[in-house]
């Protein structure tokens, strides 16, 4: 039997393929009136289509595709880091209560999420563990909390912890980007709501949902300026997490990158020399595309053949409960307008997919039906800084109820 094929992509010849999948959803939604009307991200159509096919290769090509996806991890550290130039302390205060209210949802959400995970996988004859990787360790974590958790799993000696988690947090991206549209379309519908007469004037940050609708205008100045706040976010955010490491604490990278994004972007305004809000949003947008078309590209579903079961099962527990839980609890929390549907649906991104998805359902969203920056004020906050925190904590009390 001869040996397969393996072509192997590195970072550059990555990125240009997430550029060409990008466009190929951006085709299709153009051509398919469907994907419109259930806001499906382009990045999630062509994604898809792009991992289906390095499948078919594997089955009846005998070509094997590997992804370099140093560049992705790059980009989540820039969309986090935008979150956090975005995040200035008169927006936090305009939010607080809201926030508060879904920082208590999340708590309960995230219990929840790890205790359909933990009871399907025991019904299915599979360990703890599996189930909690299965919950918000992967879900609401996405790849990078799968990551770390994953190595601890493994250094415990569950040897499936990080292929699972990596099943788990790829398999979230698709069903949180393909149940947010659909969900606040059917809110934004049945109530018959629609935007305040006061949002498209209002001040949204880095993520204004206005991704067609308002196109931006941004000088190469703001851009290298931009791109300097981005360094330093990013790099001493590293330097940051290091320290805190070699302390014994163990946080995901994003975390610090955006907290001193957050620190950077208020020092700024404190000097009265404002950070530009659009090249800001520019950088958003772009990463978060990308990051989200490397990540369901790159899929490799043969391996994860063997798994298929137990995965979909669980996912499709986790994705009722989000579903529900999006629809009746986060909706009504938020006030039941036009910005809670789509609060409800970036929520749905976000408990199933992490940030990144939330904030594109959101985008799709209100690039159809209009602007909603209450929706982009508060999700970025809940699922970018808030939801890791109680995360940590959620993961620590299951691993403590370990039998």
């Amino acid at each position: 039997m001869s040996e397969p094929t393996v072509v192997a992509l590195d970072p550059i010849r990555v990125l240009i393929l997430a550029i060409l999948v990008l466009g190929l959803g951006h085709t299709l939604t153009a051509w398919f009136e469907p994907l419109r009307r259930f806001s499906i991200p382009e990045a999630v159509t062509g994604g898809i289509l792009c991992s289906l096919g390095v499948a078919m290769l594997d089955v009846f090509g005998d070509v094997k595709v590997s992804f370099d996806l140093a560049t992705r991890d790059d980009l989540l550290l820039t969309f986090f880091a935008t979150i956090g130039l975005s995040a200035k302390l008169g927006l936090l205060r305009q939010g607080g209560r809201m926030l508060l209210l879904l920082a208590a949802a999340t708590l309960v959400f995230l219990m929840l999420q790890n205790a359909v995970g933990i009871s399907l996988a025991v019904l299915m004859g599979e360990p703890y563990a599996f189930g909690l990787i299965g919950g918000s360790v992967s879900l609401a974590g996405g790849h990078g909390t799968a990551l770390t958790w994953g190595q601890m799993a493994t250094d415990a000696g569950f040897e499936r912890a990080i292929p699972l988690g990596m099943a788990f947090a790829t398999f979230g991206l698709i069903c949180g980007g393909v149940v947010g549209g659909p969900l606040a379309t059917r809110l934004i519908r049945r109530g018959q709501l629609a935007p305040s007469s006061g949002a498209a004037s209002a001040e949204t940050g880095a993520t204004s949902g206005a991704d067609e609708a308002a196109p931006l205008s941004v000088t190469s100045g703001q851009v290298i300026r931009t791109l300097l706040a981005l360094a330093i976010a990013i790099g001493v955010g590293e330097e940051l997490n290091r320290w805190i490491g070699d302390r014994g604490m163990v946080l995901p990278g994003f975390l610090t990158a955006m907290g001193v994004g957050i620190v950077l972007t208020n020092l700024a305004d404190f000097r009265r020399k404002p950070l530009d809000t659009e090249a800001i949003t520019l950088f958003n947008q772009v990463s978060l595309h990308l990051f989200l078309a490397m990540s369901l590209m790159s899929m490799q579903l043969t391996q994860l053949a063997g798994s298929f079961g137990p995965v979909l099962v669980v996912l499709a527990g986790q994705v009722v409960l989000a579903v529900v839980f999006a629809s009746v609890v986060v909706f009504r929390l938020c006030g039941r307008d036009y910005d809670a549907a789509v609060i409800a649906a970036g929520y749905a991104g976000l408990g199933l997919g992490a940030t990144p998805v939330g904030v594109a359902n959101m985008n799709a969203v209100s690039s159809r039906f209009g602007p909603a920056p209450t929706a982009f004020l508060v999700i970025p906050l809940v699922g970018a800084f808030l939801l890791d925190i109680i995360n940590a904590f959620v993961i620590q009390t299951y691993i403590g109820l370990i039998p």
